[in-house]
C-alpha cells in the first residue's frame, strides 16, 4: 500500500533531527504510536468483527469477509488519510506474524500419513500450477507481477500466499494494483470452486475418499475447502484439510525460491551495493513458520495454546487482509480489462485438473 506524506506539514519539520536517538525517544514513540493506531484499530476491529459475524457461519471464511469489507469501504465512503500508516503496517507486518502461526497448524505427521503417492500429487500441484499459470499469464499478456501472484495464490493458500508473494518480490508495493487484483481474483474463483466442486465430484462418481483429496488439492483457501469437505460428506472433510495443509507447507520453499530469484535479479541490475538492498535468502516470517510447524510437530502443545494461536491468526491475517482490501479500487481493476480474469478461471482449471490427475494416480 502506498503511502504519501501528509500535506501542509510546517516547513521546521524538514530541519528537525531524524537520527536513531530521536525515533527512540519517548516523544518519537509516541508520535509514531499516533500515526499507526487509527489504522491498526480500524483492520483489527473488521477483523475481530468478521470473525464474530461467520461464527455461526462456517462455511464462511472470515479472512474473505475482511477482504470484502475493505473493498466495500474503499469503493464507497473511501479510506480516511488517517487509517493509511496503520492499514501500512497491518498489510505488512501483521500478516508475516499471522503466517508465521499458521506454521501451528502443521504437524508433519499428518501430512507425512498421506503416503508418498498423495504427497508427490501435492508438489505436482502447487509446482505445475505456478508454472503453468506463468505461461498462460505469458501468453494472454498479463503483466508478470500479477501472473505471479494469481500463480502463487491459486497453487497454494489464496490470499495468504498472495500477500507473502507480493511481499517477498515486491517490498515497496511498486505493483500494488497487482496485489489487490490477485486477492478479488482468490475472492471470486475459490468461492466458486468450493461450490461447483463437490457437484463436480458427485458427476464424476467420485467416492468421498477422493473427492476430498481433490477439494483439498484444487481449492485456494483453506477455509474454503473445510466447506466443500462438508459439503461433500462422509470422511471428506479430514483428509481435504491434510492434503491443503500439505500444499501450504510449500509456501516455505516457494517463497524462498522467489527470495533467490529477486536477489539474482538485484544482482544483475548492479543493485547490491548496500547491506539493504538485497533481502534474505529465506525470509523471516518463513524460518519462522518452519519454527512453529517444528513446534507443534515435536512437542505436545495444549489444546488451549493451539486454539488461543489459532485465534490470534485468524485476527492477524484478517487485519492484513483488510488492509489489502481497502487498496482496492474498482477503477484500476477495470483498467486492466479481461486478461486477469481469463488466467484465473485458466489458473483454476489447471490446478483442479492436475490435483485431481494426482490423486487418482495416487489412490
Amino acid at each position: 500500500m502506498s503511502l504519501s506524506a501528509p500535506t501542509g506539514a510546517p516547513a521546521s519539520t524538514a530541519a528537525a533531527p531524524t537520527g536513531p536517538a530521536q525515533a527512540r525517544s519517548p516523544r518519537g514513540v509516541r508520535g509514531t504510536a499516533r500515526r499507526l493506531t487509527p489504522g491498526l484499530l480500524a483492520a483489527l476491529g473488521a477483523a475481530v468483527l468478521a470473525q464474530l459475524l461467520t461464527a455461526p457461519l462456517p462455511t464462511v471464511s472470515p479472512l474473505l469477509l475482511a477482504i470484502l469489507a475493505g473493498m466495500l469501504g474503499a469503493n464507497t465512503r473511501g479510506v480516511p488519510v488517517s487509517w493509511e500508516p496503520g492499514l501500512g503496517v497491518a498489510s505488512k507486518q501483521l500478516l508475516r506474524a499471522g503466517i508465521v502461526l499458521l506454521g501451528l497448524s502443521l504437524v508433519l505427521g499428518d501430512v507425512l500419513a498421506l503416503g508418498p503417492g498423495v504427497l508427490a500429487a501435492v508438489v505436482v500441484v502447487v509446482g505445475g500450477g505456478i508454472a503453468g499459470t506463468l505461461v498462460l499469464g505469458r501468453w494472454l499478456r498479463v503483466p508478470r507481477q500479477l501472473r505471479l501472484l494469481i500463480s502463487c495464490g491459486f497453487s497454494i493458500c489464496g490470499a495468504a500466499a498472495v500477500a507473502a508473494a507480493a511481499g517477498v518480490t515486491d517490498p515497496e508495493d511498486e505493483h500494488e494494483d497487482a496485489t489487490v487484483t490477485a486477492l478479488a481474483l482468490v475472492v471470486l474463483c475459490g468461492s466458486a470452486t468450493m461450490l461447483l466442486l463437490p457437484l463436480a465430484a458427485r458427476g464424476l462418481g467420485l467416492g468421498t475418499e477422493v473427492a476430498g483429496m481433490w477439494a483439498g488439492g484444487a481449492i485456494h483457501e483453506v477455509a474454503q475447502v473445510v466447506a466443500a469437505g462438508g459439503l461433500i460428506g462422509g470422511g471428506a472433510l479430514a483428509l481435504a484439510v491434510v492434503v491443503k495443509l500439505a500444499r501450504v507447507l510449500m509456501l516455505a520453499p516457494v517463497m524462498a525460491g522467489l527470495s533467490w530469484q529477486r536477489r539474482r535479479e538485484l544482482r544483475a541490475r548492479g543493485e547490491q551495493g548496500s547491506a539493504g538492498s538485497l533481502p534474505p535468502l529465506v525470509p523471516g516470517f518463513v524460518l519462522g513458520f518452519l519454527t512453529m510447524m517444528l513446534l507443534a510437530s515435536l512437542l505436545p502443545l495444549p489444546g488451549t495454546v493451539l486454539e488461543a494461536a489459532g485465534l490470534l491468526r485468524t485476527t492477524l491475517l484478517g487485519a492484513a487482509m483488510f488492509a489489502l482490501g481497502c487498496g482496492v479500487r474498482w477503477r484500476a481493476l477495470r483498467r486492466l480489462g479481461w486478461r486477469p480474469l481469463v488466467l484465473a478461471v485458466l489458473a483454476t482449471l489447471l490446478v483442479s485438473a492436475l490435483a485431481l490427475g494426482g490423486i487418482l494416480l495416487a489412490v
